[in-house]
């Protein structure tokens, strides 16, 4: 018998979860090239796997999209409000929060841009709609509380300022992605300042 490397194929590594391994590299690959633009063949070779595997854990590329997304944004919301003091002032709870958000899309950039993408919505169903639901339902809950005790502004709905703030960073994120600026440490602080300054009026 042959081995892989006289029949001139490269032997793939034993993987010994190969569920895991197929949404590593999906996370991967559709951070680099969105959903729509990576093929499943192309997963595969990322995954180091064969394109048939893929559909052995995974019924279709629909499914895998809302496991992935499912899985990452649990794993967002975990980063960014697990063990936060709720009795903290609304100042010091923002603060925690903005650099957990910093350090969330520097230390995990595919997670942070997965999500952000837009051409996997088409793909959700209504378990990962709902999931999506229950991570801002309570943010835009807190930004009501706020405004009812006359800490943010009231002139606009706590949905609008809500998006406001996390739009807001977004974008800085992704300027400093796409080579526009470099994000400093004083930058940061400014634009800290610059968003409580507008949640606040």
């Amino acid at each position: 018998m042959k081995t892989p490397t006289e029949t001139g194929k490269a032997a793939r590594p034993r993987i010994r979860d190969k569920r895991q391994a197929i949404l590593d590299a999906a996370l991967k690959v559709f951070a680099a090239g969105g959903v729509n633009g990576v093929p499943i063949p192309a997963l595969a070779e990322q995954a180091q796997v064969g394109t048939g595997t893929i559909y052995r854990y995974f019924s279709s590329k629909e499914a895998l999209v809302n496991e992935l997304f499912r899985s990452q944004r649990q794993f967002k919301r975990d980063l960014l409000f697990d063990g936060l003091d709720r009795s903290l002032p609304a100042r010091a709870q923002f603060d925690i929060v903005w650099q957990r958000m910093i350090d969330y899309s520097r230390q995990h950039p595919d997670t942070y841009r997965f999500l952000e993408m837009q051409d996997h919505r088409p793909y959700l169903d209504e378990q990962s709609r709902q999931l999506e639901q229950q991570f801002f339902t309570p943010l835009v809950r807190q930004y009501r509380q706020y405004q009812e005790q006359g800490i943010y502004r009231r002139d606009l709905r706590a949905e609008v300022l809500m998006a406001m703030v996390w739009g807001s960073f977004a974008n800085l994120v992704k300027c400093e992605r796409e080579g526009l600026l470099v994000l400093q440490p004083e930058d940061l602080k400014a634009a800290c300042e610059t968003c409580w300054s507008m949640l606040t009026g």
